[in-house]
């Protein structure tokens, strides 16, 4: 029996023939606008779903609404199944917005991110998740995710940079693990735009508007965000010996968790250097205020800042213990109070000057969080920063920024390195003291 090769209109630009080839399990491909990153995700699906072996298996894409994949994927994929279509290879549903191969059973759907629990319970052999910038986190983690393990089924993730969230959490992860890939088309890789249209845009746009959108910089901040993720990730690689901070005070700063699926965390900083967090789950105030302790008496620190709103409990037992933790109230007044709205503002903005030179633990967690809040100023003028519940929303897993506010109260206030010959002076002046000698 002869077989009927049917010919699909596609002609793929080196960058996607590229991409079509080096793709792994999971592939994180951050492209510039109008680079053709649609045309790829649907001749990706058909390949596979057109090659695919098993009984029914099922690939989708996805993007963050279901009228957004429908406009821009659904209107594609029609226009390429279209010969596999008239000779009978599939049948078509417009209701369902489903494309099915008649020989393998294999199913294409196009879905949005909008209705997430229609892909609860089903299992994926493949996904592309488009606009990821876009994407709810729970999306992928809670639901896409498990989804593709019975049969280990791939997933693809492109869209292009839009500040810290999901797709940059994951293009920094792809970098470290062995089947994921990342992998960046600027303007000038694809050359999908003409070169005159490209320096067109550069001379009009913004240099961060441009970086962001057409050279794929995820490290290009935002206009308002505070920390940049590329001032956190020199950072994370900025190295100090012993001897640069051995005269700066040691600080500790203590974020005591506020909900069940909060982390407590312990911050060490000695000048430059943040030493590897202390993160605890699951434990109460009594537990935590003895980690406290533990790590007080090892660490032997110039002053101790703990998070009042949640650590009453924790800063009034390790007062019963004999300490002196020093209690910040996040919400409460800034020491400068004519430039921040509040105290939690305030030591952000320290920190941030800080970072620029300072050297933190390389965890992709912390930079997000670091790189994650936006400010404003309100009718006086002071500088507001993004509260905790805000970028909780917009953190991966919906974590709360825990470790970079625990960073954040070692900025409290400023520290003095204690010195035992002064302290000694100081008491034997206090000794020596006579309220009643003549001057």
């Amino acid at each position: 029996m002869n077989k009927q090769v049917v010919q699909l209109e596609y002609k793929p630009r080196p960058w996607q023939v590229e991409a079509h080839k080096q793709r792994r399990r999971f592939s994180v491909f951050a492209l510039h606008r109008r680079a053709g990153k649609t045309t790829l995700a649907v001749m990706e699906l058909v390949d596979k779903a057109l090659q695919f072996k098993l009984e029914l298996g099922l690939f989708v894409y996805l993007s963050p609404y279901l009228k957004q994949s429908k406009v821009i994927a659904w209107a594609m994929l029609k226009k390429v199944i279209e010969p596999l279509r008239l000779t009978g290879v599939v049948d078509v549903s417009e209701g369902e917005l489903t494309v099915v191969f008649r020989h393998n059973k294999a199913t294409i759907r196009i879905m949005g991110g909008d209705n997430p629990d229609a892909l609860r319970g089903v299992r994926l052999d493949g996904v592309v998740i488009d606009e990821v910038a876009q994407i709810k986190p729970e999306v992928w983690v809670d639901i896409v995710q498990p989804a593709l393990s019975d049969r280990r089924g791939w997933a693809i993730f492109i869209g292009t940079p839009s500040g810290i969230n999901l797709f940059s959490e994951l293009f920094y992860k792809a970098q470290e693990l062995p089947d994921w890939l990342a992998r960046k088309y600027t303007v000038y890789d694809t050359q999908a735009i003409e070169a005159d249209e490209t320096e067109r845009l550069r001379r009009d746009m913004s240099e961060t508007s441009f970086a962001r959108e057409y050279l794929c910089d995820f490290s290009a901040a935002g206009d308002d965000q505070l920390i940049s993720l590329l001032d956190a990730e020199l950072a994370a690689k900025r190295e100090y010996a012993l001897r640069d901070i051995v005269d700066a005070p040691k600080i500790m700063g203590v974020d005591p968790a506020r909900f069940g699926d909060d982390r407590s965390v312990i911050c060490r900083r000695q000048g430059l250097v943040c030493a590897p967090m202390l993160v605890y789950q699951g434990i109460d105030n009594m537990e935590l205020a003895a980690r406290v302790a533990a790590t007080w008496s090892d660490y032997e620190p110039d002053a101790v800042f703990i998070d009042s709103g949640a650590g009453a409990g924790v800063i009034d037992r390790l007062r019963q213990l004999g300490y002196s933790p020093i209690e910040v109230p996040f919400g409460g007044k800034a020491n400068q109070p004519n430039v921040y709205s509040n105290r939690r503002t305030e030591m952000w903005f320290e920190m941030s000057q800080w970072i620029k030179a300072g050297s933190i633990p390389n965890l992709q967690s912390l930079k997000q969080e670091l790189a994650t809040p936006v400010y404003w100023y309100d009718p006086q003028g002071r500088k507001v920063l993004e509260s905790k519940d805000e970028i909780k929303k917009r953190l991966q897993g919906g974590n709360s920024p825990d470790l970079a506010d625990a960073l954040a109260l070692t900025f409290a206030a400023p520290v003095r390195k204690f010195n035992p010959i002064e302290h000694y002076k100081s008491q034997q002046r206090r000794k020596d003291y006579d309220p009643y000698s003549l001057p």
